[in-house]
C-alpha cells in the first residue's frame, strides 16, 4: 500500500508535468498551424468521459453541453449476486476561459445476492475542470470535485468529500492516445458502512484507437491506494468500444474486471451507453 507521503511525491510529479506542459502550450497556442485536439468531427470521442473512470483532458466547447448517460451490470465478490447501477448520468456544460462545469447527479443501484435484495442512491457530485492547453501532441488540464453528504444509508456519501485531479494526453500518432490521470481524493463511507473518512491517491492510465474518425477502441487500467478505512490498494481494468452515430452523438459498450484487491466490490461487470453534445 502506498504511504502518503509516496502519495505526496506522486501528486508533486503531477502537478510539475503539467505546469511544465502549461509552459510549453503557451507557446504552442500562440501558432496558428496547431489545430484543437478537441475539436473536428472526432472531436466528441475526445470530449467525453464515459465509458473511461479517467475524465477527458478536453473540456466542452464554451456554450455547448455533454451529456453522458449508461447502466451497468456487475458480478459482486464476497457473498456473490449481482448489481444494476443507472443512469450514470453527467451533465457539462462549457464556460469561457476553457472551463467546464460538472454536474453528477445520484446513481440508483439494486443490488441482489443471498442475503436478499438492497437498493439505494448514491452521492451527488459537482466540480470545475479546466484545461491549460496543448501542442501538436499534448494536452493537459486540472479538475477539482465536491461531493456533499448526499445520497441513501447504502450508497451515498456520510459527510463531504474532495478530489484534485490532474490529467496529461499525449498523442503518439494521429490514430493513437494515451492518457494519465492522478489526483488525490477525501472521501467517506456509506453511513450504513460507519460513514469513516479515508485519503486516497488515485492513478488512472487510459490507451485509445482511432481506426477510423468514428470508431474508437480504449484500454484502462486504474485504482486507489486505499478502498477504505483502514484498508489496502485495489485496482481494475476496463476496455470497450465506442462508436459516433453522428459527430453529436456517440454509443459505447464496455466490460471491467477486478485485478487485485476490491475496488468496486465486483469481479466483473458489463456497461453500455451513451453520450450527446448539444
Amino acid at each position: 500500500m502506498m504511504s502518503w507521503h509516496g502519495n505526496k511525491r506522486w501528486l508533486a510529479w503531477v502537478l510539475n508535468g503539467v505546469l511544465l506542459l502549461s509552459e510549453r502550450t503557451a507557446l504552442a497556442q500562440g501558432a496558428s498551424a496547431v489545430s484543437d485536439p478537441c475539436s473536428g468531427r472526432s472531436g466528441l470521442l475526445a470530449q467525453l468521459d464515459r465509458p473511461t473512470v479517467s475524465d477527458s483532458a478536453c473540456v466542452v466547447p464554451q456554450g455547448r453541453v455533454i451529456a453522458e448517460a449508461g447502466y451497468e451490470h456487475a458480478a459482486l465478490t464476497g457473498a456473490g449476486g449481482s448489481a444494476d447501477n443507472l443512469p450514470e448520468l453527467e451533465l457539462r456544460f462549457g464556460l469561457p476561459g476553457h472551463n467546464e462545469l460538472v454536474l453528477l447527479p445520484p446513481n440508483f443501484t439494486r443490488q441482489y445476492g443471498a442475503v436478499g435484495t438492497l437498493s439505494g442512491w448514491s452521492s451527488t457530485t459537482v466540480g470545475i475542470k479546466h484545461e491549460l492547453g496543448y501542442t501538436r501532441r499534448w494536452l493537459g488540464a486540472v479538475e477539482g470535485l465536491v461531493t456533499p453528504s448526499s445520497g441513501s444509508a447504502a450508497y451515498g456519501s456520510a459527510r463531504t468529500g474532495a478530489a484534485v485531479n490532474g490529467i496529461v494526453a499525449y498523442a503518439p500518432s494521429s490514430t493513437t492516445g494515451i492518457s494519465l490521470q492522478a489526483g488525490v481524493s477525501t472521501q467517506t463511507n456509506p453511513s450504513l458502512a460507519g460513514g469513516a473518512r479515508y485519503t486516497s491517491f488515485n492513478p488512472l492510465l487510459t490507451f485509445t484507437w482511432d481506426p477510423r474518425w468514428n470508431l474508437q477502441y480504449y484500454l484502462e487500467v486504474y485504482g486507489q491506494s486505499r478502498i477504505g478505512p483502514g484498508q489496502g490498494a485495489g485496482f481494475n481494468a476496463d476496455g470497450g468500444v465506442q462508436y459516433l452515430i453522428t459527430p453529436r452523438w456517440e454509443v459505447d459498450v464496455e466490460e471491467g474486471v477486478r485485478l487485485h484487491g476490491q475496488l468496486g466490490g465486483f469481479t466483473h461487470y458489463t456497461g453500455a451507453g451513451l453520450g450527446l453534445l448539444f
